[in-house]
């Protein structure tokens, strides 16, 4: 990343957070390049002394000094904290993490010709290992989108959707980390019944939902062969397939994804 390049963050709450930390941890840019502003600001100086960031008191100072400027709060505030800063906005690259506010709807609110773009991360952003879902429907200049991708690349997957496929691709990367530790939570239970420590536990288990992602992402072998590669005939890891089929596990896993877009 260019070492004169500034991004700055209205609002700082968790998913702020988790991406500032990313960005620092995998040595993106340096602290001196981010600024926050937040509406309470005695807990932004918090946050950001931990971080080593910069505290700012308004969406205005946060939008003059920096280059990226992510809109960070909760959707029902986005309009009333554009606003005011919306001609500040508009000679930036505006990013958005807000969910449910598509290209359409921040072009119902931004200057014609500010520079846009909508996305979904995730929590794991904050080790580097997260997504970042992208709607395709943007106005960022080709080099901007390269410069964009190149520097969240580092953090996340960055993956471009269809507007229509925004909300199932937020869903999948960005409730899935919950149903992904349930499952972890789920697979230390059965280890610590059978005599290994809660903390051995969880850290094969952890490593082991790791490798199995890497292991794909790297190889783009279908989950189907992944599984049936383990799977040796009579042995031991088809019967614990068979009973999880038996007790419907993929089906309460679309089920979860059902009840949240239904």
């Amino acid at each position: 990343m260019n070492n004169e390049l500034k991004i700055g963050f209205i609002g700082f709450g968790n998913m702020a957070q988790a991406m500032a930390k990313g960005l620092l941890a995998m040595d993106v840019c340096q602290s001196s390049q981010i600024f926050a502003c937040a509406a309470h600001f005695d807990k932004l100086q918090k946050n950001t002394e931990a971080l080593g960031v910069t505290a700012l008191q308004t969406a205005a100072e946060v939008a003059e000094k920096t280059d990226y400027v992510i809109l960070a709060v909760k959707p029902n505030m986005i309009e009333s904290v554009v606003a005011p800063v919306v001609d500040l906005l508009q000679k930036k690259v505006v990013i958005s993490v807000a969910a449910g506010f598509d290209f359409g709807r921040y072009e119902e609110i931004l200057k014609a010709g500010t520079h846009h773009i909508s996305t979904i991360p995730n929590t794991p952003i904050s080790v580097g290992e997260g997504i970042m879902i992208c709607e395709d429907r943007h106005s960022l200049s080709q080099a901007e989108l390269e410069d964009f991708v190149r520097i969240f690349g580092k953090i996340a997957l960055v993956e471009m959707v269809k507007p229509a496929q925004l909300s199932i691709a937020g869903t999948l990367s960005g409730c899935s980390p919950a149903f992904t530790a349930m499952y972890l939570e789920a697979l230390a239970d059965a280890g610590v019944q059978y005599g290994l420590t809660r903390d051995a536990a969880y850290r094969l288990g952890a490593k082991m939902i790791c490798g199995t992602g890497k292991l794909y992402l790297e190889n783009g072998t279908h989950p189907g062969v992944m599984k049936d590669a383990v799977c040796s005939p009579g042995g031991t890891t088809i019967r614990g397939v068979a009973s999880l089929e038996k007790d419907g596990f993929r089906g309460a896993v679309i089920g979860a994804i059902d009840a949240i877009e239904g």
